[in-house]
Order: structure tokens, then sequence, then C-alpha cells
């Protein structure tokens, strides 16, 4: 079992990626705190407020996986999108606050947005902006094997551009890996000392003519625009959506042009009861029974396929917001929640019903 809980992990080094983004690499404070992670996954910290309370925030990894007793976390400084709007508490913290030698708090390694190694399709990592940090993580493991690589990165320009050189000598480590940069808005110095290999964004004919036709493996991060954009480029290049994998803090149906439709069950007077591989599910306040078919990824977004609109907000877990009452049934945990819950509560976010369950919804 994957082991659980806070601990200290200690700044060793800070290093600036670019003009907006900073390495933080971390150590654990003590002997026992390390736990490995699979290239993709974050960490959750626990950050100070500055009027004595705390936030949580996740973080990717963005190191290669296999080097021991050492994280590295890339941030972007979040500021405030316009005047008499706060700063991100938790990035300007770190950005400003945190030195070497500081310790933060956090949980995991947690997440499922991790490479498939047992997958020999060739892969395509696409990510916007500070995006990139998970996928430079799975750069790095697929560097050390023989499948053929797509690295395609957007970015505004090449002084908020983090990580370049890394990514450049990872392409340049063996054969079968290349690095396309796509810059939205070149400054003049782009020309000359970050030269680009596209200008605008991340558009249809662009993929078509990077990537020969073949059955690949995509893994998505950006920000939720860009994720909407590419998700529905490559749905419409005919790419199946078991073939996409994607970092997203966000409805998966907002991914979809359309909903799937869901199977309702019946009206019945008593509680939903399991028919063999047919669960239902039963959510109380709405009125709504539908069966569960197995395809969603939890509670949270089988309630939204139905459109139901719970709310949530880290979906891993970890804040609590999308708790909910069981009345009836009993659920499975694929993530752990970070704290425990009281008897009868439910996080919709990281479960799915062992039988029929009725909720307080």
């Amino acid at each position: 079992m994957r082991a659980s809980g806070f601990r200290e992990l200690r700044v060793v080094a800070k290093k600036r990626e670019s003009s907006t983004i900073t390495s933080f690499h971390l150590e654990p404070a003590d002997a026992d705190g390390w736990r490995d992670f699979q290239p993709g996954q974050f960490l959750v910290f626990r950050i100070p407020t500055p009027d004595g309370g705390m936030v949580l925030r996740n973080y990717s990894v963005s190191c290669a996986p296999g080097l021991a007793d050492r994280y590295r976390i890339t941030v972007k400084r979040e500021a405030a999108p316009a005047a008499g709007l706060p700063d991100g508490v938790s990035s300007c913290h770190l950005h400003d606050s945190v030195a070497v030698g500081d310790v933060l708090v956090a949980d995991g390694p947690r997440g499922d947005f991790v490479l498939d190694c047992e997958s020999d399709r060739p892969v395509v990592l696409l990510s916007g902006g500070v995006g990139l940090t998970p996928l430079v993580s799975m750069l790095h493991a697929l560097a050390a094997g023989e499948r053929r690589v797509f690295f395609i990165h957007a970015c505004d320009n090449g002084d908020v551009h983090a990580l370049r050189e890394e990514v450049e000598g990872l392409a340049a480590s063996r054969p079968g890996i290349i690095a396309h940069f796509c810059y939205r808005f070149p400054t003049g110095r782009d020309a000359t000392s970050n030269p680009h290999h596209s200008q605008g964004v991340i558009a249809r004919d662009l993929l078509q003519k990077l990537l020969p036709l073949d059955d690949y493996d995509f893994y998505l991060c950006g920000p939720p625009p860009f994720m909407q954009a590419l998700y529905g480029i490559l749905r419409d290049l005919g790419v199946a959506r078991q073939r996409i994998a994607y970092e997203f803090f966000g409805p998966a149906t907002i991914l979809e042009a359309e909903p799937r439709p869901i199977p309702v069950a019946p009206p019945v007077e008593t509680a939903p009861q399991a028919d063999g591989d047919n669960v239902a599910v039963e959510f109380r306040k709405s009125g709504i029974k539908a069966v569960w078919d197995g395809k969603a990824d939890s509670l949270l977004a089988f309630a939204e396929d139905l459109g139901l609109s719970p709310e949530f907000s880290c979906r891993a877990g970890i804040c609590g917001t999308c708790k909910s009452h069981l009345v009836a049934g009993e659920v499975a945990y694929f993530e752990e929640p970070l704290d425990e819950l009281a008897e009868g509560e439910v996080l919709l976010c990281c479960s799915k019903p062992k039988g029929a369950v009725v909720l307080d919804l």
C-alpha cells in the first residue's frame, strides 16, 4: 500500500527557469521520508497564507523518475491578472519567500496521470505553458527506452519558455525523439537566441505535418483553453478516447463536444439494487437513478455526465470540496482521501460504487 501522510521536504536548490517559472529541488528531511513516484504524478503541499491559515496546492514532479531521494517541482509565479485582484497565494509564496534550506510540507506523490510504461506505441507529449512539467518527467523516462517520441510544446515566447535546454538535451540523447516548440507571440530576440519551430498555436495542420500516420499514445497538459482545443483536434482526427491521457482539474465533460449518454435505471420505490454487472446509483435529492456502466472515472464524473453540478476543486481526493453523504451502499476509493472522513461521508472525485449506492445529492 502507498505510504501516505504529510512529511517535511527540504529545499536543496532553487533555479529560475524563465521570467515567470522557478524550479525547487526537494529532499526528504527524514531518512524515511522518500516515496517513489511515477512520471506524471504530483505532490500536495500545505502552503501558509498571509492570514495565518493554510492552503493545499498540487505541483507536478518535473524531474526524471528513479532519482532516489530527490524531487523537483517547477512552478509558475501567478501574479494578479488585473489591478485589485490578489496574487496567487501559493506560487508567490514559493517564489518570493522560500529559499534554499527552508522546509516545505507535502503529501504524495499522487495522481493517475502517469506514463504507460507497458505500451510500445509511439508517444506524443503535448503541453501548453507550465503544463510541460509532468511531461518533462515522462520524457526523461521515455529517453531511456526505444519508443518514438514527439514532444510538442506551446508557450508565448522564449522569455517564458522553461526547461528548454533540458528538453533539447533529451531529444538529442538518442534517435527517435523530436522536440517542437510553438511560440504564440515571439519576441525580436527569439529569432536568434530562442529559435522556435512554428508561430501561433498548435493547430490541426501542424499536428498533421509533424506526426506520421500511426497509432500513438497522447498525453496532454496545459491551461483549459489549450486542453479543450487540442482534445477536440485529436478527436476530430479520429484519435480514440482511450489513446488520450490528460491532466485536467475540471469536469471531463468540458473536453467532450457531446457528453456520452448514460443508461437510466427504471423508477423503483425502494433503494436501488445491483443486478449482476448493472449497478444502480441514485442521487436522491436530484431524483435521478441511473445504471453505473463503469465508464466514468469516478462518481463525480458520473454525476456530471447526468447533468448534475456537484461542487469540486482538486478532483484528486485532497480538498474535500466534493464531499457528499452516503445514504446507502458502499464505495471503493481508487485514491485515498487526504483527510479522514466522518461516518457516512464520501468523496465523489476519487470513489466508485462497490454495489448499489444512494447519495444525498
